[in-house]
């Protein structure tokens, strides 16, 4: 089990090494200059190399990967000086006159921006993409688990037939398109009806009640994020519940007298639920990642939305920082995803 762990942290390393490379480089082939963002298109040309060289843009391509690569590791070496200890805040484990080898927590930069340091950014922001993506787990699964098996006992009806479409339907478009949608039905055309706003947080502050929970401002980007799963998770319980009825210990349990429910909830859902529990625990870390557009369109506080508005301004730290953060939540619940599984299935062998 020790050995099986120590793999996979292994390769989730070299996703995010990958992940590093990738990225860094498909920035940097943007068109755009950050300093003309920065400073505007009057800046004069002094000032323009002052802020050039303060960012390390005028180092090679290769150069400025390894210099960020050396940021984000626990273990690396910098040069001697008042101003890394202070940016780094590192504890030397071998020093020489010039350079020392440290040991510090990931430095993931300063926005081009604010100025603000990326780690508090993405931790300002990371409570609303959670949360999003937690309840449009849970609104797919507690909705597509009974549409699965009612689908599975209506197997080749009406019925069958209808939720089946409409689950190919919700994996087919694009979540950009179900957000317009939802905007346009709930919040434009019916929206003194529902009460929905087109956009909004999930705190709200105003100079009455302060700070207070707005929820009604996840009902739509919950229902656009959670769409997909839905659909997914629909067909999926319909193909394994299909699969376990078809058993022998289902006909045994037929034929002892038993009442449909009871065969449907003790014996034949609980076998059927395996795929599925992993398929939705998997799911979770993958709706943080798909929230990028949907955080966007409905103007959602989250890393989505700060991700992208990043990219219009050409923050490279703050890309590169949410990028890498929503793949280590990526690999980490993967991870204890993995390893659960293989702890609850005796079937499954981690030599």
């Amino acid at each position: 089990m020790i050995k099986y762990i120590l793999n996979k942290i292994f390769y989730g390393f070299l996703v995010l090494l990958g992940v590093i490379v990738i990225v860094f480089f498909i920035f940097h082939a943007l068109p755009g200059d950050p300093t003309t963002m920065l400073q505007g298109q009057r800046t004069d040309i002094s000032t323009k190399e002052a802020i050039v060289k303060d960012l390390g843009l005028d180092k090679p391509l290769p150069e400025q990967l390894m210099y960020y690569i050396n940021d984000l590791m626990p273990v690396s070496v910098h040069q001697n000086s008042e101003e890394n200890a202070q940016k780094y805040n590192y504890f030397k484990i071998i020093s020489t006159s010039k350079i020392s080898v440290v040991l510090k927590k990931p430095y993931l930069r300063m926005s081009f921006t604010s100025r603000k340091k990326v780690s508090e950014i993405i931790l300002e922001h990371f409570e609303g993409t959670f949360w999003l993506a937690f309840a449009s787990m849970i609104f797919a699964t507690l909705l597509a688990i009974p549409m699965g098996v009612w689908a599975a006992l209506k197997q080749n009806t009406w019925v069958d037939h209808a939720l089946v479409t409409a689950s190919i339907l919700g994996i087919s478009a694009p979540s950009f398109v179900v957000a317009i949608l939802m905007i346009m039905i709930f919040a434009i055309y019916f929206g003194d009806i529902t009460g929905l706003n087109i956009s909004g947080h999930l705190w709200v502050i105003d100079s009455i009640e302060g700070k207070h929970l707005e929820l009604k401002n996840i009902i739509l980007p919950m229902i656009t994020l959670g769409m997909r799963p839905l659909a997914i998770i629909v067909q999926l319980t319909r193909s394994s519940m299909i699969e376990v009825l078809s058993q022998d210990y289902i006909r045994t349990a037929r034929a002892k007298g038993l009442s449909k429910f009871k065969i449907i909830s003790k014996h034949a859902l609980k076998n059927a639920l395996n795929p599925v529990i992993t398929a939705v625990s998997g799911w979770l870390a993958s709706l943080m990642a798909g929230a990028f557009f949907v955080e966007y369109i409905f103007g959602w506080k989250g890393i989505g939305l700060i991700t992208i508005k990043a990219v219009e301004n050409l923050d490279f730290p703050v890309v590169m920082g949410s990028t890498l953060f929503i793949a280590l939540i990526f690999i980490i619940i993967n991870l204890i995803v993995d390893v659960a599984y293989a702890i609850i299935d005796p079937r499954v062998r981690l030599s």
